[in-house]
C-alpha cells in the first residue's frame, strides 16, 4: 500500500532526513517514533504529496506519487488517503457533520449514516450540528479523526492522533484506527511520541537524520 525508496529532503540546504525507505503493507499498524525536529511531520506530508522530497521516490497503492503534479496529488489524496494532521485542519465555518462527511462529498458520494457512524465511533454522536469553535481541543481532534476515516481510505497517516487526548480517549480512537486497519485492510503510519500507543503497533520505527531503522 505504501512504498518510499531513497527519500532524502532539506530545507535551505540544511538536510532534515536522508536515504528514508519503508514499506506498509495493507492491514499493517505501523507507529513512527523519533526526537522533535527529525521531520516525522515532513515524512508524511512528503508521502501524501502535500510537501515535496528533494530525492527519492514514493508509491502509494502502486501509483507513484513523485512523479504526479499538483492536481494529480490531490485526486490521489481524495481517493487514497486519510490524513489525521496535528493541527486539525477542520474548516471553522463547516458544522462537525459537514466537516467529517468532506471527502465523501469531494468523492460524489454524500452518506449521512456514514458521518453519524464515523462521529459515533470516535465518541462525538450529537455533537454533528456544533461548529468546531464550540468545541475543545481533544473534540476537534477527533472530528479530524473521524473525517480522515469516513471515506474508507487504503492509508492512513496520522500524526500525534492522540497527543491532545485524555488516556482513556486515546485509548478508545486508537481501538477505532486499528479497527479501520483490520477490517478495511487500510495500512496506517502514526507518528507519536507515546510508547502506549507505539505498544499497539505492529512494528515500530524510529525515524533520524539518516534514515529509518526498526526500533529497539
Amino acid at each position: 500500500m505504501l512504498r518510499v525508496d531513497s527519500l532524502t529532503k532539506a530545507y535551505g540546504g540544511q538536510p532534515v532526513f536522508r536515504e528514508v525507505s519503508l514499506a506498509l503493507q495493507p492491514g499493517e499498524f505501523v507507529a513512527l517514533l523519533g526526537e522533535s525536529g527529525v521531520g516525522k511531520s515532513t515524512l508524511l506530508n512528503c508521502i501524501a504529496g502535500l510537501d515535496r522530497a528533494d530525492s527519492g521516490r514514493i508509491w502509494v497503492a502502486g501509483e507513484e506519487v513523485t512523479a504526479l503534479d499538483d492536481d494529480a496529488c490531490a485526486l490521489l489524496r481524495r481517493r487514497r488517503l486519510g490524513f489525521v494532521f496535528q493541527a486539525f485542519h477542520v474548516l471553522p465555518h463547516l458544522n462537525v457533520a459537514d466537516n467529517v462527511g468532506l471527502p465523501l462529498l469531494l468523492l460524489g458520494r454524500p452518506d449521512e449514516a456514514r458521518v453519524a457512524a464515523s462521529l459515533e465511533a470516535v465518541g462525538l454522536q450529537g455533537l454533528g450540528t456544533r461548529l468546531p469553535a464550540q468545541l475543545s481541543g481533544g473534540q476537534l481532534q477527533r472530528v479530524a479523526i473521524a473525517r480522515a476515516l469516513v471515506h474508507a481510505p487504503g492509508l492512513l497517516l496520522a500524526d500525534e492522533p492522540t497527543g491532545n487526548l485524555d488516556p482513556a480517549t486515546a485509548e478508545r480512537v486508537l481501538d477505532v484506527l486499528l479497527d479501520q486497519t483490520r477490517q478495511v485492510g487500510s495500512a496506517c503510519l502514526l507518528v507519536t511520541h507515546s510508547q502506549a500507543a507505539a505498544r499497539r503497533a505492529d512494528r515500530v520505527l524510529r525515524l533520524t537524520a539518516m534514515g529509518i531503522a526498526e526500533a529497539a
